[in-house]
């Protein structure tokens, strides 16, 4: 019987504890990812295993036969090590590759508009800016959204964004004052330093975020100036300052949207300041003075922004001002006839839910707000001037000229509806150093009540046609009239549309959609084949008969020419 030497046992069987080593390096890396460290026990079952490895590696070469080559001399082994090594070297390149891609990341865009790269404006402003985060609230993430935002994060670490649910993070929702309604969803942007908060817009189904926006949001939230609207004081308009029948919350939340609003005495001022980007009249009790007047004509014609809101029986002062602008406060008021009634308000409080179509009210549809003793607004054609009906009353509704005759019922000398209560007008101005001319009643403006409807005049936001050219030079001045004051007081403001309808006009009325900064849409373009039915069939048949049986004749004749 022939005795087997200690080292050929080893020979033997040392392939069987091979296995070993793989084993103990698997357990070892398996040990550091799992753990999240790589301590001594995962290092030591690694460096076990490699150890083993080698050692089965070394043995391998030394066989005991001398007839057979050795294991390194062999083809086989020699063509198997190339190729191993082969491979470990491409796994490396490829480790190294992704390495310095994900420390030095670059993106290359080849769509023919650069659909998916931010144009050169928003890359040198987030660039520059300081820690910005925008708050997207919105439970669903648009995967559009998603990558634009991500767009603005490569240029800068520092600008962050999230997407929030505003019903499983109510508190968060209520400190940003989200108002989302239909299928809207708010986006704001915040500055990290000082928490200071920018509206950027309204995102939905069918428009998404804009890039224009975020990049304008961004300048304006890090910028040191903010926008200033100032309310005139002196003639018993609503207070600034909390208190019964203030508009403190409106000055609050114009104050969230990125503006500064200041109490303005044109008594104690000779003009509006320069700085002004709108100014507010809302409910006086009391007429302007000549000179007051004129200092707000003076103002528009220089291309500022108005906002007056006038309650009933009111004289205002700013008739002839009006009339320039071909609109006039009516003394009626207006009753709702609707079903849409307050509790507790009577007929004098009417529920807007029809609007007009313009930016401020664009979003609205049949949304309500509310107008409690409210006047109608009479509106007629004047050359030059755009005039666009916000709030229009139900059909039911009338001007009631007689409130103490009851029942109220429409009769002689009332106005029937549809009604507008709230009026946009815009027209381009020439700003000069000249001082503007008296103010007068415009003959197109001037005449008395009509009994129709006095928003049939101008239904559409579009310029009449005898509006004046666009010239090099001029502005466009703004002019949003309410015939109620109260709907933005402390109370009613929160209540439905009410403070949507207050801030919107203002930012309307700040002109801030028309920034100095533009970025150009980036176009999608169609490059799709338009196929006859004939060209359909043709090449439906090419691809899915010709091209296989080709292909299945081509290796028959092979196969048989081989055989």
């Amino acid at each position: 019987m022939k005795t087997l030497q200690p080292r050929s046992i080893l020979l033997k069987y040392w392939r069987y504890l091979f296995w070993s080593g793989p084993i103990l390096t698997v357990m070892g890396i398996s040990a550091g990812m799992v753990s999240g460290g790589w301590t001594s026990i995962p290092l030591g079952l690694i460096i076990s295993g490699i150890v083993i490895i080698g050692l089965w590696v070394v043995f391998l070469g030394r066989g005991g036969n001398s007839q057979q080559p050795q294991f390194w001399n062999r083809r086989s082994t020699q063509v198997s090590t190339n190729v191993l090594v082969s491979t470990i070297a491409v796994f490396v390149i490829l480790g190294l590759i992704n390495f310095m891609v994900s420390r030095h990341p670059t993106r290359i865009d080849l769509t023919e508009g650069q659909l998916f790269t931010l144009s050169p404006e928003s890359q040198q402003v987030v660039q520059s800016s300081p820690a910005v985060k925008v708050w997207i609230f919105d439970s669903q993430q648009n995967s559009q959204d998603r990558d634009l935002l991500e767009n603005y994060q490569r240029q800068n670490p520092k600008f962050s964004f999230e997407f929030v649910d505003p019903e499983a993070n109510p508190g968060l929702a209520n400190s940003f004052g989200i108002k989302n309604s239909g299928e809207n969803r708010d986006v704001y942007l915040e500055l990290q330093s000082s928490k200071r908060r920018q509206f950027v817009q309204s995102i939905s189904p069918q428009t998404r975020l804009s890039e224009n926006r975020i990049t304008s949001g961004i300048l304006q939230l890090t910028s040191d100036r903010r926008s200033k609207v100032y309310f005139l004081q002196g003639h018993g308009e609503r207070s600034l300052d909390a208190g019964q029948g203030a508009i403190s919350q409106a000055a609050q939340a114009l104050k969230d949207k990125n503006f500064v609003g200041e109490p303005l005495n044109l008594g104690l001022t000779e003009k509006v300041p320069a700085d002004a980007v709108a100014v507010m009249v809302v409910g006086p009790v009391r007429p302007l003075l000549e000179a007051e007047t004129k200092a707000l004509q003076d103002y528009l014609n220089q291309g500022g922004n108005l906002l007056v809101a006038v309650d009933p029986t009111i004289k205002s002062g700013l008739d002839n001002l009006l009339n320039l602008w071909g609109v006039k406060l009516d003394d009626r008021v207006v009753i709702n006839a609707s079903d849409r009634q307050v509790r507790g308000k009577g007929p004098t409080a009417v529920v807007i839910a029809q609007y007009g179509e313009h930016p401020i009210t664009r979003d609205f549809r049949n949304s309500n707000s509310i107008y409690p003793l409210a006047r109608p607004l009479e509106i007629t054609p004047v050359p030059g001037v755009q005039s666009t009906p916000l709030l229009l009353t139900d059909p039911n509704s009338w001007a009631e000229s007689n409130l103490k005759e009851q029942p109220l019922k429409l009769d002689g000398g009332d106005r029937p509806g549809p009604i507008a209560l709230g009026a946009a007008f815009s027209r381009q101005v020439t700003p000069s150093a000249q001082p503007s001319p008296s103010v007068s009643p415009s003959p197109q403006a001037s005449g008395s009540p009509s009994p129709s409807p006095s928003i049939a005049v101008s239904p559409s936001p579009s310029p009449t046609p005898s509006a004046a050219p666009f010239v090099q030079g001029a502005r466009e001045s703004r002019l949003i009239v309410f015939g109620n004051s109260s709907f933005a007081t402390d109370g009613l403001f929160g209540q439905y549309l009410n403070g949507d309808v207050f801030v919107n006009s203002v930012s309307w009325l700040s002109q801030q959609e028309q920034q100095p900064l533009s970025i150009r849409p980036k176009d999608l373009k169609n490059r799709r084949i338009a196929l006859t039915n004939e060209q359909a069939s043709v090449l439906g048949f090419i691809a899915l008969v010709a091209v296989p049986l080709l292909g299945l004749t081509s290796a028959g004749v092979v196969w048989w020419r081989r055989r």
